[in-house]
This record gives C-alpha cells, sequence and structure tokens, in this order.
C-alpha cells in the first residue's frame, strides 16, 4: 500500500478507527511514532502524517507535511463499455485502474442482459482498494447511460473497438472507444459510427468483451 485513504487526510489531525485502524495495525504492524502516508483523492496532495497514539480501537494521528504529487496516466481513456457480467467486470477492473483509465460508463448495448445492474458503489470501493495500492491519485469515474445513442449524444467523438481491416488500435490516438459485450454489437449500433472511427486488433482470435478493454488499456495508456 503506498498510502491510505481518508476524507480527512489534510487535517492536522486524524483518527482512526474500523477497518483502517485493523489495517494499519494488525496487518501492517505500524508504532507509535511512525510516519504514513494519506491522500483524500479531492486533490493532488499527499500527506505524511506521525501515528501519534494507538490504543485497541482508534489511534491518533498528527500531520506532518503535505506535498504536491499527481499519480496519473500521460493520456486520458475513456472506455464505453457495454453492460456485461459484473463478476467478470469486477475481476478486470483493478487491472483497468492500475493502468490508469480515467472514466468507465457503462452502456446498456442492445445486446447487454438487461438484468445485469452495476453495482457503482461495490465498485468504487474496490477501485479506492486498488488505487491505494498502485499509488494512483485520482479515482476513476464511473457512470451508466441507457443506450449507445444516449453515450454518442454525451461523447460524439468516441470511436468503436469492432472488427477493422485497416485501422488498429496500436496505430491511433484517441480518448474514448466503445467496447461490445458477448456478441458485439447490433447492425443498428455499428452504423452509428463513420468506418473511419472503427477500429480493430491485429489478431484473428476473438477476444472476450473484458479482454478486450485490457488490451486497449494497455496498448493506449503503457
Amino acid at each position: 500500500m503506498l498510502y491510505l485513504y481518508h476524507e480527512q487526510a489534510g487535517k492536522p489531525q486524524i483518527d482512526i478507527a474500523g477497518d483502517a485502524h485493523r489495517y494499519l495495525f494488525k496487518v501492517r504492524r505500524h508504532k507509535a511514532g511512525e510516519e504514513i502516508h494519506l491522500r483524500n483523492l479531492q486533490d493532488d496532495e499527499i500527506y505524511r502524517y506521525e501515528i501519534s497514539h494507538i490504543d485497541k480501537r482508534s489511534a491518533l494521528l498528527s500531520l506532518v507535511s503535505a506535498q504536491t504529487l499527481r499519480i496519473a496516466a500521460p493520456h486520458h481513456l475513456h472506455i464505453g463499455w457495454c453492460v456485461i457480467d459484473p463478476k467478470s467486470i469486477e475481476k478486470v477492473l483493478p487491472s483497468l485502474n492500475e493502468m490508469g483509465v480515467a472514466k468507465i460508463t457503462f452502456i446498456y448495448c442492445e445486446r447487454s442482459q438487461k438484468s445485469f445492474k452495476p453495482d457503482l458503489e461495490r465498485l468504487r470501493k474496490i477501485l479506492l482498494n486498488s488505487s491505494q495500492q498502485s499509488g494512483r491519485s485520482v479515482m476513476m469515474e464511473l457512470e451508466v447511460v441507457e443506450s449507445l445513442e444516449q453515450f454518442l449524444e454525451r461523447y460524439p467523438d468516441a470511436k468503436l473497438l469492432d472488427f477493422s481491416k485497416d485501422r488498429f488500435v496500436e496505430s491511433e490516438r484517441f480518448e474514448r472507444i466503445v467496447i461490445g459485450c458477448e456478441g458485439g454489437f447490433a447492425s443498428a449500433e455499428r452504423s452509428l459510427f463513420g468506418e473511419a472511427d472503427i477500429l480493430g486488433f491485429k489478431t484473428p482470435l476473438v477476444l472476450k468483451s473484458e479482454s478486450a478493454a485490457c488490451a486497449v488499456a494497455a496498448k493506449v495508456l503503457l
């Protein structure tokens, strides 16, 4: 863990309890007098605190210093992701976060199962743990839209990841791309994009939706 998230990071003194207390003092075995880093994920500051006092259920941290330190990917990538099984999303979300994806918009495409409902609160908890481990200082944004048409109304510059013979992800620089669910896109959805905005991979293999999301992130961000 490169830092601990606390919404009050930046204040002169902070009380630590609950899960954070158990993690710091039962898992990490920190002791009084040691220093730890905290972020509030609302600014670019990383705060250094000294552990002033520890008891069985709480601890007191005192601010020592603050430093502006933004840790983020050098390129902005926003993925429009047609809704798939939330369990599959949860498995790869930490990897997408570590690679630096800035935002994911979950889209109910024609072939998405409408019974799948992304639990944004649960996903944000996964992102929070991932950010603490990777050092990322800016939380990934999450949102849900009801259709691909609605997504394109908000983000008309988006590309589409599909099969293309001459336009590939590795040769493009873009900020937004839509990734389909299992079964790909309906013809009406594909027709919403011009041929110049449809990209593919140089592979004859068919990727799962979550594999495609990781592949796009790796090619664009790393």
